[in-house]
């Protein structure tokens, strides 16, 4: 290696490796500690000695109906934001890409300004909102006519995952809308104009000539909503209370952190968390596998 050579290594050494110090520090070691810490029994409570246990903690998780329920959840919450916010920002981005409302720009501005606000913030609000006593109780009491009616969805495990549903498509359909709004404006409008000149309708250019352009933003925002999903902590804790309610709408990261750091019975379970931690990361990269291998099917982002 010439003189040349080596400064140009020693150049680029520098400039890549502070960047990648960060990185191993701050992402690659608590992944690989995370990922260890889950075949060990480790507990600062028990003076941090730890026995390697194997698979002991994934037999553990899923033996346990906690994980389950959690699980379930967030599938509700998975296709929420695949069902409900995708399909929502899609539609609310071709009515202001064709132009269909007045004041297009104040309208997008009022779908995205959740973006711009604390989700605790955000939830704290929808969690008064659906409180017994809160504005929701007090139009169900105008319109029944019966002042002993109260908003009981977020009190019942078999419906407390809906008002939570509404509010994750409220907070996060402006997100989606902005992305798609982005893609469509790359669209050139003169296809559009000569369909509508041979005589296309508006859903045949909806089908048939916007759609197929926009199969690779669709995938992208699909992968961002599944990741999103799974790791989606604060604003359900914000909405929740402690106690039944919290149990009632848990999702795998909230697991995780009880687990970890809350469990009464048994707390710092820090391996047992971190099998958990780590499911999560295998549930999304599977998720986001398949949604790949469903794009793939569609040609998505082949045909733009």
């Amino acid at each position: 290696m010439n003189k040349r050579d080596q400064k140009e290594l020693m150049v680029f050494l520098g400039m890549i490796g502070p960047g990648l110090l960060v990185y191993l520090f701050i992402v690659a070691y608590p992944i690989l500690y995370s990922a260890w810490l889950s075949f060990t029994d480790f507990n600062p409570n028990s003076g941090g000695d730890w026995s390697f246990v194997g698979l002991l903690q994934y037999k553990t998780m899923v033996e346990d109906p906690n994980f389950w329920h959690a699980f379930k959840n967030n599938m509700i919450v998975v296709a929420v934001s695949a069902f409900g916010q995708i399909p929502i920002g899609f539609v609310l981005a071709y009515i202001l890409f064709r132009n269909r409302v007045k004041w297009g720009h104040f309208f997008q501005a009022m779908v995205f300004l959740p973006q711009f606000l604390s989700t605790i913030v955000i939830g704290i609000l929808w969690k008064r909102m659906f409180a017994a006593d809160g504005p929701a109780s007090r139009i169900i009491q105008i319109f029944s006519g019966d002042p002993s009616r109260q908003f009981d969805l977020m009190l019942k495990a078999d419906t407390v995952m809906y008002p939570i549903g509404f509010a994750l498509i409220w907070m996060y359909t402006g997100f989606y809308m902005l992305i798609f709004l982005a893609n469509l404006q790359k669209i050139d409008k003169s296809m559009v104009e000569a369909a509508k000149i041979d005589g296309a309708t508006e859903p045949q250019i909806f089908t048939r000539i916007i759609m197929p352009l926009m199969t690779g933003a669709i995938l992208v925002s699909a992968i961002l909503a599944i990741a999103g999903s799974l790791k989606g902590f604060d604003l359900i804790f914000a909405m929740t209370t402690q106690g039944l309610q919290r149990n009632n709408a848990m999702v795998l990261p909230i697991f995780m952190y009880q687990t970890a750091f809350q469990d009464y019975r048994n707390p710092m379970r820090f391996a047992y968390g971190s099998a958990i931690s780590n499911a999560i990361v295998i549930i999304s990269m599977v998720m986001i596998l398949f949604s790949n291998w469903v794009g793939s099917k569609f040609n998505a982002g082949e045909d733009y």
